[in-house]
């Protein structure tokens, strides 16, 4: 197998959660554009339904599940869907999210806990659903965040609380699943990215500029390269591991 070769992902279906808007539309794009079929899931229906209309322009199969991952229930039945439709699961990645900048000290209790439900809970309870389906040789990505390892300086503790969980689901379930059941589990932890949850948030983005090694904002498909790595053959010896995608952010 060429090293070209081990980026691809052709045959595999893969799962992608948050798929309606932001980074998950373009995540599930460059999958395709790897070679997968993709199971899309969010609450939004037409950002879904406009999503899988552009990877079928690929040439891909895409499912559509509308679900919200805050409910286990829907994290189960997107799984049940994506087996349902293609008859197997290879890649899953974990990237609906959600997060509002509040001071902690006026952030309401049950926002709090919808952010750790949607971000955590929603990981856990999908990534256990998928695992019940897939075979030894499959991916699990989660999307996690840089700050899950330092401050931006933007008050939302609910959000960064949630990703730095993720971090930590992200190395236990690679212990519990690579060495019995053959699936490897890593994150990537973006930083900052112009996207539709974000845009209000980075109006001003020359603070975070200057702490960026590279000097901008990230650009979607920059981190989509680096999920594809995960979920390929590519990144066949890494688990347990969480990528930095941040421009240097976390090491200025």
């Amino acid at each position: 197998m060429s090293v070209i070769d081990r980026f691809r992902l052709d045959g595999r279906v893969a799962i992608v959660t948050g798929a309606s808007s932001g980074l998950g539309v373009t995540l599930a794009q460059t999958l395709a554009e790897a070679g997968a079929d993709i199971v899309l899931a969010a609450r939004r229906v037409d950002g879904l339904k406009a999503t899988a209309a552009s990877i079928e322009e690929l040439g891909r199969r895409a499912h559509v599940v509308p679900a919200d991952v805050g409910v286990r229930e829907d994290c189960e039945r997107v799984v049940a869907e994506a087996y349902d439709a293609f008859g197997r699961l290879d890649v899953l990645v974990n990237n609906a999210g959600t997060g509002r900048v509040t001071p902690a000290l006026k952030e309401e209790p049950d926002e709090f806990e919808r952010v750790l439900r949607v971000n955590l809970s929603g990981s856990h309870f999908t990534a256990c659903a998928a695992a019940r389906r897939m075979e030894p040789g499959a991916s699990i990505v989660n999307i996690a965040s840089v700050l899950a390892f330092t401050s931006g300086g933007i008050p939302q503790a609910a959000y960064t609380a949630s990703k730095a969980g993720v971090v930590g689901l992200t190395r236990d379930l690679a212990g519990q699943w690579t060495s019995r059941r053959g699936i490897r589990v890593n994150a990537v932890a973006p930083g900052f990215f112009k996207t539709e949850m974000t845009e209000h948030d980075l109006d001003d983005a020359d603070h975070l500029s200057r702490r960026i090694m590279i000097g901008r904002l990230g650009d979607p498909a920059e981190l989509a390269s680096a999920v594809v790595f995960l979920a390929s053959d590519a990144s066949s010896y890494v688990t347990g591991a969480t990528l930095t995608v941040d421009g240097g952010f976390t090491a200025s």
